[in-house]
Formats: structure tokens, sequence, C-alpha cells
């Protein structure tokens, strides 16, 4: 489409949520994603159609603020997985959604062996 239409587009918070859940899945050391509000401190895996809930997408002035709640591989580097889940969230969500960020944080919520 070379042809611009005006107005204005919004994207909802639970597809900016897919869109990061998506990316941080492809992330090699990522095992999954965890709910943000554990219970009792126990990080449970969620279910590949729920990783929206260890996503948290917060509004702000100058654009989204990304936080990721991910369990991570035994034995992979957690700074080097880290920095791959932020470049790899903040490209997908430039470029497919073309949304301003603030940031993106990672909360690493347990270490697992794959199976």
């Amino acid at each position: 489409m070379t042809q611009q239409i005006p107005g204005e587009l919004h994207v909802a918070n639970d597809v900016l949520a897919d869109l990061a859940g998506n990316a941080a899945m492809q992330c090699y050391g990522v095992v999954g994603m965890t709910a943000a509000d554990m219970a009792d401190g126990i990080a449970t895996l969620l279910p590949a159609n729920r990783l929206r809930r260890g996503i948290v997408v917060t509004p702000e002035e100058g654009g989204i603020h990304v936080d990721l709640y991910v369990v991570i591989e035994y034995g992979t580097n957690i700074t080097v997985v880290s920095k791959n889940l932020v470049d790899a969230v903040s490209f997908a969500l430039q470029q497919y959604a073309q949304v301003p960020l603030t940031g993106v944080d990672v909360h690493v919520q347990g270490v697992k062996v794959r199976k």
C-alpha cells in the first residue's frame, strides 16, 4: 500500500502483549512465561495460549513500557538472555506495531531445566 489514509490507529494493550509474548518465546534460553502476580512466591509456567498474562503493558506519556515475567533455562547466561529478550521485544513492537517504547524490563521469576 502506497496510499496514506488519514486518521489514527490505536492498538490494544492485549495485542501488544501478544506480540511481545510471541517475540519472547522465540528467544533462546526462555523456557516460558509466568504470571506477574505469583501466588506464594511460586512461579508456574503459563500455557502458550495465555502468554499475555506474563506481560504487563503500561501506557506512558512517551510511549509504552513493557514488563516481561519469564522463566529462564538452567545453564544459560541470564544477562545475555535478558538482553536478547529486550532486543527481540523492542524490535517486534517497533517494527510490527510501530509504537514508541519507553522501556522493556525483564523479571526472571525462576530457572528451570528444559525437558
